[in-house]
């Protein structure tokens, strides 16, 4: 890769040699996360369902997974994340790549898989720094599920937690009230 001509052209190659794999670029690193399981993406179809059914659609809103968000964060950052919230006229805010600027974001969701790292310190600073309203992190390894809101600066002023069992409250602030199992999040299945 050092015969690249930039770090956005790596990711690049990065993401056409390695299919269905996700390639981000954070803090000017190339982040690469293999292709999800099936409990994680059994977890973002109930997802979908469940904005359907709380109306995002009537509330201006579209459910999207693997959206492009592009990233104040260097010149070439974005990220990809599992599941998005964004207002429904998203596509006047194309910035490149396939990306879209972060002010149409309303919530992200990352469901954590093999790098759990990424989306649990640097993923928070760099969505909070985006000024993306509410972040969730699905936290498969702590069995646990945390709800970030109010960003301010690079962190969050509020971080729920919620373990199994219990049910998870997202913020009003995204457009619609949700009300989600904190074990359907983290098991996917029934």
């Amino acid at each position: 890769m050092m015969h690249e001509t930039s770090l956005a052209d790596a990711a690049d190659r990065l993401w056409d040699e390695l299919p269905g794999h996700r390639v981000e670029i954070l803090n000017g690193s190339i982040v690469v996360t293999p292709p999800p399981d099936g409990p994680h993406q059994e977890t973002l179809s109930w997802l979908i369902v469940k904005c359907h059914e709380a109306g995002a659609q009537q509330a201006g809103l579209k459910y999207l997974q693997g959206i492009g968000l592009w990233l104040p964060t260097g010149p070439d950052d974005y990220a990809v994340p599992d599941l998005s919230l964004v207002d429904a006229d998203f596509k006047d805010a194309l910035v490149e790549k396939n990306c879209y600027a972060p002010h149409v974001f309303r919530l992200v969701l990352e469901v954590t898989s093999t790098n759990w790292s990424n989306d649990m310190v640097i993923k928070v600073e760099t969505y909070a720094r985006a000024g993306i309203p509410v972040y969730v992190v699905v936290d498969r390894k702590h069995g646990s599920v945390l709800v970030h809101a109010d960003p301010e600066g690079d962190e969050y002023r509020t971080c729920s937690k919620y373990k199994r069992g219990m049910s998870v409250t997202v913020p009003p602030s995204v457009g619609i009230a949700l009300e989600l199992s904190a074990d359907r999040l983290l098991d996917g299945d029934d």
